[in-house]
């Protein structure tokens, strides 16, 4: 397939130019906001550019259609509040030349697809969550953003877009290519990662309630302090995790709302976030036990009651052993001895994808590790040799 390394580029820095933060390659394009509504049109434009047919299904997920049943290769093209240029784009735009060069060339049929709201602007992978049958449009509507928004009255700017859902029939499998968003690629000098699994994600909430009083006249013996319970829980679940984890598994207390939150005050609520992830089911549920027992305990050593939120899941997805093996192959052609096997520490859809079809997924390196920041970035040139094996696995999968 005569694939166009610079068309590639080109489109992947046009695509930036909507939502462009002024911030190096920073990109603020939330899903359903008006730079995310217009990049979506561009696209549409771009396929039909391209031969391909543009569909908006009703969550406003956008899908470049080959004539007849394909191979579907995509990512997303929403972005974090302070996003980064290539997250999901680059697999979008991917997608793009790939299904392009290939009808260009006679080859074998390929689609390609952005799936809305990955970022979870309104939930977790919003956009393959609902086309995938995971989740209930009608449920998916009542969900809100930071701001109150409902997902219902968003899409709607999008009503004049949209059609139906397509089946999942019509497509043969997926494809996604992504940046790694960590630093192990680049740190061992490889070029490609083909991913094995796609780490499985517990979440939850938990409250610790005390007694709010003067931070000068209360003994520290009398104190029922909720950070204090906070802090000791951070510690013990740190030790107690320590017999039970591998060095891929990972935790994190992302978000503390401490109340009354002032200086002379001995705090008498908090509340915060715990997530976890790793690649196996029962690790993650071992590790669910141990996260209550360990708050229930601290909550009763420091005075304090706890209450714990529901647990939230994203079950582990392992990609398909095919797909893996073409990719593997691929990468071997164009990247000897440059590239690894590895699981992926972040969601993507290809994670649902895999639940009603066969899925792959490579990586590419990250500048420094980092992501979902506006200095996201990675060489050209190993975009290009991504492209390339992705190309490669592609029309061996198509076939």
């Amino acid at each position: 397939m005569p694939l166009d390394p610079q068309r590639f580029l080109d489109d992947l820095h046009m695509l930036r130019s909507f939502g462009a933060s002024g911030v190096g390659k920073g990109v603020v394009r939330q899903a359903y906001s008006e730079a995310d509504i217009a990049a979506r049109k561009w696209l549409a434009g771009r396929m039909t550019e391209a031969g391909l047919e543009p569909h908006f299904d009703p969550l406003g997920n956008l899908f470049g259609l080959a004539a007849g049943r394909s191979l579907l290769v995509g990512s997303h093209s929403d972005s974090q509040p302070e996003g980064g240029w290539l997250d999901g784009a680059l697999g979008v735009v991917a997608g793009l030349e790939i299904a392009r060069a290939s009808r260009e060339a006679g080859g074998p049929l390929i689609s390609c697809v952005s799936f809305q709201d990955e970022e979870g602007r309104f939930g977790v992978l919003t956009g393959s969550d609902v086309w995938t049958g995971k989740l209930a449009l009608d449920a998916a509507d009542g969900f809100t953003d930071s701001a109150g928004n409902t997902l219902a009255g968003m899409r709607a700017q999008m009503a004049e877009l949209t059609g139906s859902f397509l089946p999942h029939e019509r497509f043969s499998g997926f494809l996604e290519m992504h940046i790694e968003q960590g630093p192990y690629l680049e740190e061992t000098g490889l070029g490609i990662g083909v991913v094995t699994d796609i780490v499985g994600i517990r979440d939850m909430r938990i409250t610790f309630s005390g007694r709010q009083n003067h931070a000068g006249t209360t003994p520290m013996h009398l104190r029922r302090d909720a950070f204090q319970a906070l802090s000791a829980f951070n510690a013990a679940l740190n030790s107690r995790f320590a017999n039970v984890v591998t060095p891929a598994t990972v935790w994190t207390i992302g978000h503390v709302a401490l109340h009354p939150n002032a200086s002379s005050v001995v705090p008498g609520c908090v509340e915060f976030s715990m997530q976890w992830r790793d690649a196996d089911a029962e690790r993650l549920a071992w590790m669910e036990t141990l996260v209550k027992e360990t708050a229930r305990e601290i909550a009763a050593d420091h005075g304090v009651t706890a209450e714990l939120g529901p647990v939230m899941g994203i079950e582990p997805a392992a990609m398909d052993t095919r797909f893996q093996a073409e990719l593997e192959a691929a990468a071997e052609v164009s990247a000897p001895g440059k590239w690894r096997k590895m699981p992926s520490g972040a969601l993507h859809d290809a994670a649902n994808l895999a639940t009603v079809m066969p899925a792959g997924m490579l990586f590419v390196p990250s500048t420094g590790g980092i992501s979902h920041a506006f200095d996201e970035d990675t060489p050209e040139a190993d975009l290009v040799l991504g492209l390339q094996v992705l190309d490669r696995a592609a029309r061996g999968l198509a076939v």
